[in-house]
């Protein structure tokens, strides 16, 4: 899940094309339902995203009152409105009286706690959780940003690596040459600094021991004289999330892996992210064969392109038996972005994905 941000923006509106009484508002490359005449272009609005939880006086002030998600109807999900999708929430709540708007909008001012507005969190199955114990030295996972509310990440034509962005679950191991030490952890409770105690039955330590990561890890420190090594993979397949790709957690040779990242730590460096041609050269030339996240395209950055191949079926098993989730977008030379103010990643999510009924959502 990306961070939760609720800021103002300025607004372009669009006919909705199927509603005589609705139109659509712009934000970035998302696209809200709005009723028609609440907006005009070049307006200043709030914008609530997906996955965040409203209190019930909010929702009775935009009137929304049971329209939203969850058991309690007030959780904010990607919704087809009369043949178009809407993503987040276009208002101006009573709250903002008196706010300059485009100071706000320019300052990137975030009203998520003004307006007592917090993030979807689900609850993690026991497989997935267990003892946890500090891991200050564990190399975190961030939250990557969704490209179509921050479209300027990457310039146009800037050459960028696309990758399927598999629906499992955050595996995050960190090697500690000094000691031999190894924590493994999952996204959420990894942003805690903690790893998960080794147990046969965790799902992360399981995958860990499945496909040989911490021997990988300790190959790749050995060789380039790095203090910290950070392997970030996804751990895939039924009872895990929704969508499986034929793979299944039951057992250790069904269970799905796949790696998305490196990080290396050559310490007095600072840590520093490998990109994919890097990844893909110090695994080759070190023997290490690790499952990759499947590659959907390289070449110049073009956002159209990329929104249509966030669609369509998923290409992890060859047999497209899921849809796609979407895909994760690197610039084939690591950087930093100024846009997010740290690394330059972002991803797209398919509709199909946010429209799919029953979803999980685990970190």
């Amino acid at each position: 899940m990306a961070t939760l941000q609720v800021t103002v923006e300025e607004l372009i509106v669009h006919p909705h094309p199927n509603a005589d009484r609705l139109e659509l508002a712009q934000v970035g490359l998302y696209r809200a339902v709005i009723a028609k005449g609440q907006f005009v272009t070049g307006d200043y609005a709030l914008y609530i995203p997906e996955q965040a939880i409203l209190p019930e006086a909010l929702i009775e002030e935009i009137g929304l009152a049971g329209k939203l998600a969850g058991p309690e109807h007030n959780r904010v999900k990607t919704v087809r409105l009369r043949g178009e999708v809407s993503q987040g929430i276009v208002c101006l709540p009573r709250a903002l009286a008196g706010v300059e708007l485009a100071s706000a909008a320019a300052e990137r001012t975030d009203f998520a706690e003004l307006l007592a507005i917090t993030k979807w969190v689900p609850t993690v199955p026991v497989s997935m959780s267990g003892q946890m114990e500090s891991a200050p030295e564990l190399i975190r996972w961030i939250d990557v940003e969704n490209i179509k509310r921050y479209p300027d990440i990457f310039a146009p034509d800037e050459p960028v690596v696309a990758t399927e962005k598999i629906h499992g679950s955050a595996c995050l191991l960190t090697y500690l040459r000094d000691g031999d030490r190894v924590h493994v952890s999952s996204k959420g409770v990894g942003g805690q600094s903690l790893a998960l105690v080794p147990t046969d039955d965790n799902l992360y330590w399981r995958a860990v021991h499945r496909f040989g990561l911490i021997e990988a890890a300790r190959k790749l420190a050995e060789a380039f004289d790095l203090a910290r090594v950070g392997f970030f993979g996804e751990v895939y397949g039924a009872g895990v999330q929704d969508l499986h790709y034929g793979a299944a957690a039951a057992r250790d040779e069904t269970l799905g892996y796949a790696l998305f990242d490196i990080a290396v730590d050559p310490a007095p460096e600072p840590l520093r992210w490998l990109d994919h041609a890097e990844i893909g050269a110090a695994l080759a030339d070190l023997g290490i064969a690790v499952p990759r996240v499947p590659v959907l395209y390289e070449g110049p950055y073009d956002s159209e392109l990329l929104l249509r191949l966030a669609e369509g079926t998923e290409t992890v098993t060859g047999t497209a038996a899921n849809i796609r989730e979407g895909l994760v977008v690197r610039p084939a030379t690591e950087r930093r972005s100024d846009v997010l103010g740290g690394r330059a990643i972002g991803k797209i999510v398919s509709n199909a994905y946010l429209l799919r009924d029953g979803g999980t959502e685990y970190e």
